[in-house]
């Protein structure tokens, strides 16, 4: 049963959610809250599976909520999807590069909703839409509307950590592959291709994927005329 949190100022929103993530029969909604620190709270107490946040609450936000969230030791279990108006945000971008597993705009379909909500609690992170990279290029790159990449010492520093292959694949997941696709394009089995992501992952402390993505805009591996 994947367990999850809703996290919406306007109750509405939250029932339309709930009524349709209910019925479903291995998804459970445990906890809603109308404001972040309600978030926060009832994440800590109930350690959901996913966390559906609106970005802009009342008192403290999505965004601070979100953060929260990922730093805390006891809730690394518990995948936030932010839940926004504007596709191109740079509240978005700021919750992908904290720690949110990847984002939905409310009015998606039900059932982009739903495989949302299945995928970041597999492990996965919501990077596969287009529009996905282009909030994380808007904002993170070279020049972007974000706050300013990595400077070239600090980038280099840190990739410096990384083998050729490991490189190799954050480039590839920085372009959206699954695990299975990273496989296919390297001539390696998946479990390969996950081992060589979540070494990644760790050596450069990213929360998931939707992190490594973020910093291979950051520090110009990836750039977004390269993708569609």
């Amino acid at each position: 049963m994947i367990r999850v949190l809703l996290a919406d100022d306007q109750a509405l929103v939250r029932a339309g959610f709930r009524a349709l993530l209910n019925a479903e029969p291995d998804i459970e909604v445990v906890a809603e809250a109308g404001d972040g620190l309600e978030a926060v709270r009832l994440a800590t107490a109930t350690h959901p599976d996913v966390a559906l946040m609106d970005i802009r609450m009342p008192g403290v936000d999505g965004l601070e909520a979100t953060r929260r969230i990922a730093a805390d030791p006891a809730l690394t279990g518990t995948r936030v999807v932010i839940l926004t108006t504007f596709e191109l945000d740079e509240y978005v971008f700021e919750a992908l590069r904290t720690g949110a597993s990847g984002f939905l705009v409310k009015d998606t379909e039900p059932v982009e909703l739903l495989r949302g909500v299945r995928a970041v609690a597999a492990g996965d992170a919501l990077l596969s839409p287009s529009v996905t990279r282009r909030v994380i290029g808007e904002f993170a790159a070279p020049g972007g509307r974000g706050r300013p990449a990595l400077p070239p010492e600090e980038a280099e520093r840190q990739l410096d950590q990384l083998t050729d292959r490991e490189r190799e694949v954050m480039v590839l997941v920085g372009e959206g592959l699954s695990n299975d696709e990273i496989a296919a394009r390297l001539v390696i089995s998946p479990a390969t291709a996950k081992t060589h992501v979540s070494r990644t992952m760790v050596k450069l402390g990213a929360r998931d994927r939707a992190q490594l993505v973020v910093y291979a805009y950051e520090a110009g591996l990836i750039r977004p005329g390269w993708l569609a």
